[in-house]
């Protein structure tokens, strides 16, 4: 078993992709859908909203629509998904509409 305190990361490295202007609105649409399933994930846990994150409670200030979370919690999830449509692209796949 590898141990935990000496783990790092691999990734692929999509510095060289640049995603085309016209999957700015993908982006946004992954962006709001990754935080739906996120939030479904946590509700069915158990969870809900609460002003602050509390792991015995499960509450998470995060539990509401994408549209009134902070900008910082958005950028977070746009960047997970640019990141999936750089890969996509760099390991060949081609995304049309």
């Amino acid at each position: 078993m590898m141990n935990r305190n000496r783990y790092i990361p691999q990734l692929e490295d999509t510095s060289d992709i640049e995603l085309p202007d016209e999957l700015g609105q993908l982006v946004e649409k992954m962006s709001r859908n990754v935080h739906e399933v996120w939030a479904q994930t946590r509700i069915s846990q158990g969870w809900q909203y609460g002003e602050t994150r509390n792991d015995v409670l499960k509450t998470h200030p995060g539990l509401v629509p994408y549209e009134e979370l902070p900008e910082e919690e958005k950028i977070y999830d746009r960047n997970t998904c640019t990141e999936t449509l750089k890969l996509i692209i760099k390991l060949g796949y081609k995304i049309s509409k």
